[in-house]
């Protein structure tokens, strides 16, 4: 993919699939406040769009982040809050402030992944990281804590004690740590964290799309609300993903011993 350089936030439709990559390369990637909006308008963008199944958050440059560009933002979330990091969308990256989008977000990372590396990669739903990624949460070595969403899902999704150790020490830990955890799924070369992002999303989005929206919403509401809560839920979006186009297409596909080519119908 060739590199942009005229925004901090690159944009690109492949197929089915939202390519989104942060572009601050001079500055470690670091996210200002035109970025946070940026990123904001890209996730809304998957939400709002029918044929985008799929995003893919990845970075240009040698590192996916430093974290906030802290000279710039930290004013702003000073006077607004943490909601400052939503952007002005109906859907929030990190799915806190504002809605969290709705369709699958595979997330690719290498070098420096600091603070709200870690807080976006908590918000999606499958990490794939290069073997040379960096962690850190290290808010708590600058006097202030963690607000994008790792002291709320860290803790449920890594563990308590695999959470607490990097919440609370603000050491760096890497890729082989990242996979025990359960922070990252796979890690790859360096230089393929993004190819096998694509890859995976390529894969998702040949699937049926109300299938895999219906999936990743009652997997949400089980995870949030509890199991009674995703019974209930589960019960009332069966019916219509059954009665759907793609549903009788998978039928055929299946007596025809071929791929399903689904409409999202």
């Amino acid at each position: 993919m060739p590199e942009i350089t005229e925004t901090p936030i690159t944009v690109l439709e492949r197929g089915h699939i939202l390519l989104i990559g942060l572009n601050r390369p001079d500055k470690y990637n670091a996210m200002n406040l035109v970025a946070i909006e940026q990123l904001a308008q890209a996730y809304q963008r998957l939400e709002d769009t029918p044929h985008l199944r799929v995003g893919v958050v990845h970075a240009h440059g040698d590192h996916f982040s430093a974290g906030l560009d802290l000279a710039e933002v930290g004013p702003e979330v000073a006077t607004r809050g943490p909601g400052a990091l939503s952007g002005t969308t109906n859907i929030d990256p990190y799915g806190l402030w504002a809605q969290k989008v709705s369709k699958p977000i595979v997330m690719a990372l290498h070098g420096i992944a600091f603070t709200l590396s870690i807080e976006l990669a908590l918000a999606s739903d499958i990490v794939i990281a290069a073997e040379n990624v960096r962690f850190r949460q290290l808010e708590i070595a600058r006097g202030i804590m963690a607000f994008g969403g790792a002291t709320i899902r860290a803790t449920e999704q890594l563990g308590w004690g695999n959470a607490m150790k990097f919440l609370l020490t603000g050491e760096e830990f890497g890729a082989d740590e990242a996979l025990r955890i359960g922070l990252i799924q796979e890690i790859t070369p360096v230089g393929q964290d993004t190819e096998r992002a694509i890859e995976l999303a390529e894969v998702i989005a040949a699937q049926a799309p109300l299938g895999v929206y219906a999936t990743l919403a009652n997997a949400r509401v089980s995870r949030e609300q509890g199991e009674e809560a995703a019974i209930e839920h589960l019960r009332k979006t069966l019916p219509g993903i059954l009665a759907s186009k793609d549903a009788a297409e998978g039928i055929q596909s299946f007596l025809e011993r071929r791929d399903g080519n689904f409409s999202g119908e």
